[in-house]
């Protein structure tokens, strides 16, 4: 380089010879600071919009209004087998097979259908391993699973800590956990609040020779790093589709169950969209479901909301998981330099194994809403608050710059006290 790859002209420079893919993108107007645009490093919390959607979603909504009821079978992309079209990308995407792979509902709702079929506790194994910093829906989930069995919570329940002094988990510290009394071991593939990339096959390998069922929260992985559930051997996993995957607020999730489950005698709820398909309009009181993860469907499946998810998930099959990986390691890394010696402390693993696309900080002598509101309004810089103390940033590669990562360090220079 011609210039200092840390100062704003550097950063342009980086800019040109590793551009992401903004151009698809729509991103919002700055709402201060001195650039037009936002620098948005929300992407961890709600992706922004590519540009295809509006238009493929209108397509599907004119073809409500030119077709009425006769849109199941007769529009460009029918609705009644509609949701087939987002499972092979999907699968794809967390490296399972298509059999494996659903979207349906939202987050949560899918981890309680799975945990019906998955979670089958006993007197002497009943306990569910989850992190400390778990979302909190994951925290009234397993909570409410196990007082629906019958157990009291505060004892089934076993969270995970850092050790004194440290951020992350230990792989070491969370197998260890894995006793004889562990029925259910489900954790965030990468933790909201600090970032960390789990080690997910050893920790599912652990699990499975302590005797339990392992399962996976991948809503800050699915769209983030590289996955491969089939091989990894996870038994269930659930994602959500409105953070990486930019398919809109409230965005349909994702569900996979392990082929070694697909059609057993395992419980499960059903509905209407259980059944098979051939056989749905059979009418029938007795379900038949297949032996794959549309089992697990329950209802008829939203076509308006499945549109954004299949505009999504199209863009992840052009462009690649492991070429957004490439330029997410380059990025995250980038904006780590661009904060060393500053006066925040980064709490995600510096190790690039260990993370995805965010750099976690702790914020010190303000709360970190404060400082998020400072940034957005002073900088036209769009970052996540965790109250009381931990600022967000996630450089996300498919249209996060290195222009972006340079503007959110001179900001969080100038609004911090060193």
């Amino acid at each position: 380089m011609t210039v200092d790859p840390l100062s704003e002209p550097g950063a342009r420079e980086l800019e040109v010879a590793d551009p992401g893919h903004r151009e698809l993108f729509d991103i919002p107007p700055a709402q201060g600071g001195t650039y037009p645009d936002v620098a948005y490093f929300a992407g961890n919390s709600l992706g922004l919009r590519p540009k295809a959607t509006r238009t493929e979603l209108l397509e599907d909504l004119d073809a409500w209004a030119a077709l009425g009821v006769e849109g199941h079978l007769d529009a460009d992309r029918p609705w009644l087998p509609y949701h087939e079209l987002l499972t092979g990308p999907a699968a794809r995407l967390v490296g399972a097979l298509p059999s494996e792979t659903v979207v349906m509902n939202s987050l949560t709702v899918n981890l309680h259908l799975l945990m019906v079929s998955f979670y089958r506790p006993t007197r002497s194994r009943h306990r569910i391993v989850i992190e400390d910093s778990a979302f909190p829906s994951d925290s009234y989930a397993v909570r409410s699973q196990a007082a629906f069995h019958g157990y009291d919570a505060e004892d089934a329940i076993i969270r995970l800590r850092p050790r004194p002094g440290e951020d992350s988990l230990r792989t070491a510290d969370v197998v260890e956990q894995l006793g004889a009394d562990v029925a259910l071991v489900l954790l965030g593939g990468v933790n909201y609040l600090t970032g960390e990339l789990m080690d997910i096959p050893t920790i599912t390998k652990a699990g499975h020779a302590a005797g339990a069922v392992v399962g996976w929260d991948l809503a800050h992985a699915a769209g983030n790093v590289p996955l491969a559930l089939h091989d990894w051997d996870v038994d269930f996993a659930a994602w959500c589709s409105y953070k990486y995957l930019n398919a809109g607020p409230g965005a349909l999730a994702g569900a996979f169950v392990h082929e070694r489950h697909l059609g057993g005698d395992r419980p499960r709820f059903e509905g209407w969209w259980s059944t098979e398909a051939a056989t749905r309009f059979e009418m029938k009181p007795e379900a038949r479901p297949p032996a794959t993860a549309d089992a697990w469907q329950v209802s008829n499946p939203p076509i308006f909301s499945m549109s954004p998810v299949r505009t999504s998930l199209e863009l992840f099959d052009k462009i690649g998981i492991e070429v957004l990986r490439e330029r997410s390691v380059r990025l995250t890394a980038y904006l780590e330099k661009l904060l060393a010696g500053g006066p925040l402390q980064v709490i995600t693993p510096a190790d690039p194994a260990r993370r995805g696309a965010q750099l976690s900080l702790r914020v010190q002598g303000m709360r970190a809403g404060e400082l998020s509101r400072q940034l957005r309004f002073g900088y036209g810089v769009i970052a996540d608050a965790r109250e009381p103390d931990v600022l967000r940033l996630a450089p996300v590669p498919l249209y996060s710059t290195y222009h972006d990562c340079w503007r959110a360090a001179a900001a969080l220079a100038e609004v911090v006290p060193a």
